[in-house]
C-alpha cells in the first residue's frame, strides 16, 4: 500500500511547482474530485488538514442510498425533485466507483472490502409524528415506484437483529436491496491513495485564502505562509468553505452563505458481538436525517445522526445530542445496546446553504469553482458530482444540468412561505415527541399556534419575500448571527436586482 502521507513534509515558504488544479478540501468530495481529475491526466493538488477537524465526511454513516433520504417535501418541488434525480444516477455510478478505486490501490475485487452494509430497512414506528415519519414512509415508496426501483414490505417482526423497546416497534418495514453503506474513514484512505498513484499530490495544510491576478484565480495562500499556485482552484472545503469564499471580493452577498449542520454519530459494541448485516434506519424526520444503524467492523455498529443548524462549525460532540442519540437507539432498535461500550463518539459539520441547495460551478474570477452545500448528500453524490465537474473544469461537454446550484444566484425559493412555516411548526413540535415529552394532550395544540403565529411574524420581519428552508427558519429564530447572514443575503439581492 502506498503512504498516503509521504506528500505531506514541511513547505518552504511558496512552492515552485504549480498545478493544473488546486482543490481545497480533504473530505470525501474533495478527494473525489481530484482523483477523477488525475485520472485525466491534470497536476492536482489537494490541500486540507489531516485531522479534517470540522468534516462531515470522518463522522458520517456512509450510506450510500437515495430513496431512504427522500421526504414528502423534497417531492413537491421541482428543485427536490432534481436532487433526488441526481442522487438516483449516483447511486448507478458507485460499483463502477467503488470497483476502479480496488483497481487502482490493490483492495479487494469491486471493492468489496468498502462495503458494509448489504441493503437497507426502514422501520416506521411511533417515535415521531404521522405528518412527519408516515408521509416520509409514504414518500419513499412513491419515489421507489417512480423510478421502478426494487422494494419489499416486510412484517416488522422478520427485521433481523432488531430488538426494541416495547413502546418504540415498529408497526411497518420495508427492504431496500439496492442502499448499501460503505466504510468512510476507509473510503477517505483508498482516495488518497489512489490519488497519489495517479500522480497528484496531498498537501497537509489549511487554505487561508484565493490568489488572484487580473479577476482569474490563480491558487491559495496556506496557513504556514507558503503560496501554491494552480491554473484553477476548486473550494470544497465543506463549511471552511465559506471563510475562503470571504477572500474573494467579487463574491461578496452574490452566493448563499454557508453554515453548518453539526451532527453527532456514536460507534458501539454490539451485544454478543453480534451486528446487523443491513443499514436500518427510519425516514428522515424532525429536521434531521432519522435514526440509523449501519455496520461497521466485526462486531461494532455506527449510529447516526443529530442535525443541528449552526452558523459556525462545531468540533466536539456535545452532551444534550449524544444522549439523545444513544436513548433513540437502545429503544428503538436494540435494547441491548444499553449495555454496549462507547467506543467513539465523532461530530461531523455538514455544509448547508442559506437557500438550503448546493453551489457547485463557476463562481466570481475565472478559474475558481465551487463544489459544496450539499448537506447530507455530499458522500452519495460523489461520484457523480466529481466527474461532472471535471469535465466542466477541462473544458469538456457536460453530462448534467446542474445551473439550479449554480453558486451566484438569487435565493432559491422551493416552496410558498406558508408551506415552509408550516413545516418548520411540524418539525418543532416532532422534536418534543421524539424527546418523549409528557403535555396535557391538549397543549400541543395551543403549541402549533402559538409557533405559527411566531414564525410567520419572524419570516416577515427578516424579508418580505424570501424565506429560508424550514430548519433555517427555526434556527434563526433563535440565532441572531443567522439572522443577519440572511438578511446581509437578501438585501444584497435586493440590491443586485
Amino acid at each position: 500500500m502506498v503512504d498516503v502521507n509521504s506528500n505531506n513534509t514541511d513547505l518552504p515558504s511558496s512552492i515552485p511547482e504549480a498545478y493544473d488544479v488546486a482543490v481545497v478540501g480533504n473530505g470525501v468530495l474533495g478527494l473525489s474530485l481530484a482523483l477523477s481529475l488525475a485520472r485525466r491526466g491534470s497536476r492536482v493538488a489537494v490541500i486540507g488538514d489531516p485531522s479534517r477537524p470540522w468534516a462531515a465526511s470522518t463522522a458520517a454513516g456512509a450510506m450510500l442510498g437515495c430513496f431512504g433520504e427522500v421526504t414528502s417535501t423534497l417531492l413537491e418541488s421541482a428543485g427536490g425533485r432534481a436532487k433526488l434525480d441526481l442522487a438516483v444516477q449516483a447511486t448507478e455510478r458507485w460499483p463502477a466507483w467503488l470497483a476502479a478505486l480496488a483497481e487502482d490501490t490493490g483492495g479487494e475485487a469491486g471493492g468489496t472490502d468498502l462495503r458494509v452494509a448489504d441493503g437497507t430497512f426502514v422501520l416506521l414506528n411511533a417515535i415521531g409524528v404521522p405528518g412527519i415519519d408516515t408521509a416520509n414512509f409514504k414518500a419513499i415508496k412513491a419515489a421507489l415506484n417512480s423510478y421502478d426501483r426494487k422494494y419489499e414490505d416486510l412484517d416488522p417482526a422478520d427485521v433481523p437483529w432488531i430488538s426494541p423497546d416495547a413502546a418504540g416497534r415498529p408497526f411497518e418495514a420495508m427492504y431496500l436491496p439496492d442502499e448499501h453503506a460503505v466504510n468512510s474513514a476507509l473510503l477517505l484512505k483508498r482516495l488518497e491513495q489512489a490519488i497519489t498513484l495517479h500522480g497528484g499530490r496531498i498537501v497537509g495544510e489549511l487554505a487561508t485564502g484565493v490568489l488572484q491576478d487580473r479577476d482569474r484565480a490563480t491558487g491559495v495562500s496556506l496557513a504556514s505562509g507558503a503560496v501554491l499556485h494552480a491554473g484553477s482552484v476548486v473550494l470544497a472545503a465543506g463549511t471552511r468553505t465559506q471563510g475562503l469564499i470571504d477572500t474573494v471580493p467579487q463574491l461578496a452577498g452574490r452566493t448563499p452563505q454557508l453554515i453548518a449542520g453539526f451532527g453527532v454519530s456514536a460507534l458501539l459494541d454490539t451485544p454478543d458481538a453480534q451486528g446487523p448485516g443491513s443499514v436500518i434506519r427510519t425516514p428522515n424526520r424532525a429536521f434531521a436525517c432519522g435514526l440509523h444503524i449501519v455496520p461497521r467492523q466485526a462486531g461494532q455498529v455506527y449510529v447516526g445522526a443529530t442535525n443541528i443548524i449552526s452558523p459556525t462549525a462545531v468540533d466536539a460532540p456535545v452532551v444534550r445530542d449524544a444522549q439523545f442519540l444513544l436513548d433513540c437507539a437502545v429503544k428503538q432498535v436494540h435494547r441491548d445496546l444499553w449495555s454496549s461500550p462507547v467506543r467513539a463518539l465523532q461530530v461531523g459539520n455538514r455544509p448547508v446553504s442559506l437557500d438550503g441547495y448546493p453551489l457547485i460551478g463557476q463562481a466570481g474570477p475565472d478559474g475558481l469553482w465551487l463544489l459544496t452545500g450539499t448537506y447530507r448528500d455530499g458522500l452519495h453524490l460523489s461520484p457523480l458530482l466529481a466527474d461532472e465537474l471535471a469535465r466542466q473544469i477541462l473544458g469538456e461537454d457536460s453530462d448534467l444540468d446542474l445551473s439550479l446550484f449554480t453558486p451566484v444566484r438569487a435565493p432559491a425559493q422551493p416552496t410558498t412561505r406558508r408551506d415552509t412555516v408550516e413545516t418548520a411548526v411540524t418539525h418543532m413540535l416532532a422534536t418534543g415527541y421524539e424527546h418523549d415529552w409528557r403535555l396535557p394532550v391538549d397543549w400541543p395544540r395551543t403549541i402549533e399556534h402559538s409557533l405559527r403565529l411566531e414564525f410567520s411574524s419572524f419570516a416577515d420581519e427578516i424579508h418580505p419575500s424570501f424565506t429560508p428552508p424550514p430548519e433555517i427558519l427555526a434556527a434563526a429564530r433563535y440565532s441572531p448571527v443567522i439572522t443577519m447572514m440572511l438578511r446581509r443575503y437578501y438585501a444584497a439581492h435586493d440590491t443586485n436586482s
